[in-house]
């Protein structure tokens, strides 16, 4: 009884995961892209007709994005469509000089006190693989663990927090490094097929890393602990698969295409996800209320009418860590939660002080909430986004101690929310929303 007793402690603190800190990238301000900026982009493009010119300034006009985005420094440099792979090692490298050193002095941990390392970038695979390339870069011991994701897309993020959570289940007291970004300097697309022009308009340079342990001996110096976490694939279905696809268009130009089946697969993945999730984080109150309803809509052979969602998730929630994936992405997922304004602040703040910075922007997210002082000690914080496969990914937090580190929004946090989310750029490109043609829906 004894044994099984130690047994058992022992296999309760490896399932613990704590997230140490973390750190998101802030690039140099030169590399900063305004909304005038993306338009004198677009003009280069000579491919482009008057009908193509102005669905691309339409998306960016009401894409919710600011003036404070970064982008790769071939794109600025003119050299969007021969980018080499020299741009994009730089891009990464920046990234990780940045993101990576600043997580670890804010820890105090050593390269060489790191056990596990897992790198998600999505579009952008060299060999030696990046992770590698990070392991070298920083001197780590040569019985690290190093795994290199690619091809996961917006939720890669959340993947590998997973691979992470469960490679320490297996190994007690492990320091595991997260590392997330994209590479968008040599994913620039220069056609004209719309479902791949979008991603030039929504996405931007950016990424984070974290690093998590289950060492017991870090608990007090945690900022959360990992209560959860819940993965929705539904790549089975032709149509969701294919929402989101690297591919070369009519002319054999390569981009990401985004394809208007795009939000009915985001939305069934979602549903997906939440049935196993709302079991494992709301009350028992909250799932009996829901059932006795679902129960008595079926008794009496009709639908129930009611306003809000079918689950209050807000019983067990205090804050929703959402993907900012685009305006229409955050709003489909306030109106389906029943969140106010108020709870999809900090994800629409991030879109539109960063933009759409793929598997890294739930850290943005959360970093916003840091910044605004929102996260106090046992809090929960409900992460959410969504990625190509197509995939929904979720998991839950706890908030461990009141935290307030402003970290890359340090020096722009008292200016969000803004007076306006107008776009400046409204009245000199209004002229697009005038015109007939070349509109369309945005799966976004």
């Amino acid at each position: 009884m004894a044994y099984l007793a130690w047994h058992a402690l022992a296999r309760r603190r490896r399932e613990r995961c704590y997230l140490l800190d973390y750190a998101c990238h802030k690039p140099s301000d030169d590399r900063k892209v305004t909304t005038e900026m993306a338009g004198a982009v677009i003009e280069r493009n000579k491919r482009l007709g008057l009908p193509d010119y102005r669905f691309l300034l339409k998306v960016i006009v009401n894409s919710g994005i600011g003036e404070h985005t970064y982008s790769p420094r071939n794109v600025l440099d003119g050299r969007e469509e021969c980018a080499t792979h020299y741009d994009a090692l730089d891009e990464m490298d920046a990234f990780f000089d940045d993101a990576v050193r600043a997580v670890l002095a804010k820890t105090g941990v050593s390269p060489r006190d790191v056990d596990l390392v897992v790198l998600n970038v999505g579009s952008f695979s060299p060999a030696p693989s990046l992770a590698a390339r990070l392991v070298s870069r920083f001197g780590m011991r040569e019985d690290v663990m190093a795994y290199n994701l690619s091809g996961m897309g917006c939720s890669a993020g959340l993947v590998s927090v997973d691979l992470a959570r469960r490679v320490m289940l297996t190994r007690p007291r492990t320091m595991a490094l997260v590392v997330t970004s994209e590479s968008c300097a040599p994913n620039w697309y220069n056609g004209t097929d719309k479902s791949m022009m979008l991603g030039n308009c929504l996405f931007r340079c950016g990424g984070a890393a974290a690093l998590l342990t289950n060492d017991p001996a870090f608990r007090s110096r945690a900022k959360m602990e990992l209560r959860c976490l819940v993965r929705a694939h539904i790549g089975a279905y032709d149509d969701a698969h294919a929402a989101a696809v690297h591919r070369e268009d009519a002319d054999g130009r390569l981009g990401v295409s985004l394809s208007k089946d795009l939000p009915k697969a985001a939305v069934r993945a979602f549903s997906q996800n939440l049935q196993r999730l709302a079991p494992r984080i709301l009350p028992a109150a909250e799932l009996a209320r829901f059932t006795l309803r679902l129960l008595a809509g079926k008794l009496m052979r009709r639908k129930l009418k009611f306003e809000g969602p079918k689950i209050n998730f807000k019983t067990g929630v205090d804050h929703f860590c959402l993907h900012p994936g685009g305006t229409a992405v955050i709003d489909a997922v306030r109106k389906n939660l029943g969140l106010t304004t108020y709870d999809v602040e900090p994800a629409s703040m991030t879109l539109h002080r960063w933009g759409n910075t793929s598997a890294s922007s739930l850290w943005y997210v959360l970093s916003y909430m840091e910044a605004k002082r929102r996260l106090k000690a046992g809090d929960r914080v409900l992460m959410v986004t969504f990625g190509s496969g197509f995939k929904c990914n979720s998991c839950y937090w706890e908030v461990s101690k009141d935290l307030h580190d402003a970290g890359a929004w340090e020096d722009c946090i008292d200016d969000y929310p803004p007076e306006t989310m107008v776009n400046p750029y409204t009245e000199k490109f209004g002229w697009v929303n005038d015109l007939q043609g070349g509109g369309g829906i945005l799966p976004f």
